[in-house]
C-alpha cells in the first residue's frame, strides 16, 4: 500500500520513483520475454510482433552488456530498454499496489477533490482515525492479492461458511488439501466440488482441477 497523507498527496511520485529505483515495479507484469542460454552458437532474436521502441542493434548490445552472447531470446511483446534490462537483470519484483489517502476526515471535499488532481490515479481515501472507509479497503486488498475463499464442507456436516479458506487464485484441489494439512496433500485422491468451476453440485474431480470460488 502505499499511504498518502491528504495534506502531502503530491509525494506519490516520490514514492514511485523510490520503489523503481530499488526494483520494484508496482502493478505491471513481467514483459513477456524469453532467453534461453546455450553454450555455442550465436545469439538469435526472434519477436512475434512489431518493435518499435528496440532495434535489433541495441537488443543484442543490452544483452552483451549483461554477458548474453548465446542463445535464443523471443520477444512477445513491443518492449522498451528499460523493460529489457529488467528481465534480465533478473531481481525486479513485480508486485500489485493500492494507493491510500489518509487524514481524509481533516479536509473538506473541495479539497479532496484537488488532492485527486494530484495523485492522478484511483485512490482509496480512508480515514484511519474515524475508521472511514475501512471495510473498503480491506476489500480492496483482498481483490489485489487475487484471493479465493473457498468454504470447506465436513462429511456428513454442513459447510463452513464463517472461516473460510483463503488460497490464491488458481490453486488446485492439491493445493487446497496441502494448506489444510502438509502431509494430507498427496493422500486424497478426488474432492467432491460445488461452484462455477464445476457444472453441477458436488461434482467429484481430480487433484488437478482448478478452484475459482465458492464451496469446496
Amino acid at each position: 500500500m502505499l499511504v498518502l497523507d491528504v495534506f502531502q498527496a503530491g509525494q506519490i511520485g516520490v514514492l514511485k520513483n523510490e520503489l523503481h529505483e530499488i526494483g520494484i515495479r508496482i502493478n505491471a507484469r513481467p514483459p513477456d520475454i524469453t532467453i534461453k542460454k546455450t553454450s555455442q552458437g550465436g545469439l538469435g532474436i526472434t519477436s512475434t510482433c512489431k518493435l518499435t521502441r528496440l532495434s535489433e542493434a541495441t537488443i543484442r548490445a543490452i544483452l552483451n552488456v549483461y554477458g548474453i552472447n548465446q542463445g535464443n531470446v523471443v520477444i512477445r511483446e513491443d518492449i522498451s530498454d528499460d523493460e529489457l534490462i529488467d528481465i534480465v537483470a533478473g531481481n525486479r519484483r513485480y508486485v500489485p499496489a493500492i494507493v491510500v489517502l489518509n487524514k481524509i476526515d481533516l479536509v473538506n471535499r473541495e479539497y479532496l477533490e484537488e488532492a485527486e488532481t494530484r495523485i492522478g490515479e484511483d485512490f482509496i481515501p480512508i480515514s484511519a482515525d474515524r475508521n472511514v472507509n475501512i471495510n473498503r479497503l480491506k476489500e480492496a486488498v483482498y481483490d489485489r492479492l487475487n484471493f479465493v475463499r473457498i468454504y470447506l464442507k465436513p462429511r456428513n456436516g454442513n459447510a463452513d461458511f464463517e472461516e473460510p479458506l483463503i488460497v490464491t487464485s488458481g490453486s488446485t484441489i492439491s493445493d487446497v488439501c496441502a494448506k489444510i494439512r502438509k502431509k494430507f496433500g498427496n493422500e486424497p485422491k478426488y474432492a467432491l466440488v460445488s461452484g462455477p468451476s464445476v457444472r453441477f453440485r458436488a461434482q467429484r474431480v481430480g487433484m488437478d482441477h482448478v478452484i475459482q470460488t465458492k464451496t469446496l
